[in-house]
């Protein structure tokens, strides 16, 4: 059985509450039960973790070296702005694959850098909770050798 965690940076806890016409009606807890039972039907045992505070999401990425299979991250705001979280993402042991609920494209222009993503094995945005199903779809790919697990990070 492979593991993967999820792991959901600031704001991520108001998910269905704060900006719906952007980020969706579904809460977090919504989202993270869904992903449960595709985890089930994938084989694969699910973890999630939400915070705020961008020392514990550095933590928890940390404590995840050599102990998940993958890794879907939402590090919300926080992807514009840090390069702690960009240095713990390029020195994960697995593939670590991004997931933004809205197109970043599509918004203010400050969302458009992403720090994170040139490290990160995929980036999936724009498609609102369905991001993370996709997200775990393709981490259990590239985890099966359904897909090139070996993705050039820089």
């Amino acid at each position: 059985m492979k593991r993967v965690l999820i792991v959901n940076g600031p704001n991520l806890n108001l998910l269905g509450e704060r900006e719906p016409h952007i980020y969706g009606r579904e809460t977090l807890e919504e989202i993270v039960d869904r992903l449960r039972r595709d985890a089930a039907s994938l084989d694969i045992e699910l973890s999630a973790f939400q915070s705020n505070h961008e020392g514990a999401l550095l933590d928890r990425l940390h404590e995840a070296r050599g102990n998940v299979d993958g890794i879907v991250l939402n590090a919300g705001g926080l992807t514009h702005t840090s390069v702690s979280l960009r240095d713990a993402v390029a020195s994960a042991t697995c593939p670590v694959i991004l997931v933004h609920l809205s197109n970043l494209y599509a918004r203010e222009d400050f969302r458009r850098r992403d720090l994170i993503a040139p490290v990160a094995a995929g980036l999936i945005l724009g498609l609102g909770s369905l991001g993370y199903r996709a997200a775990l779809w393709a981490l259990h790919e590239l985890l099966t050798g359904g897909g090139d697990a070996s993705a050039p990070r820089s």
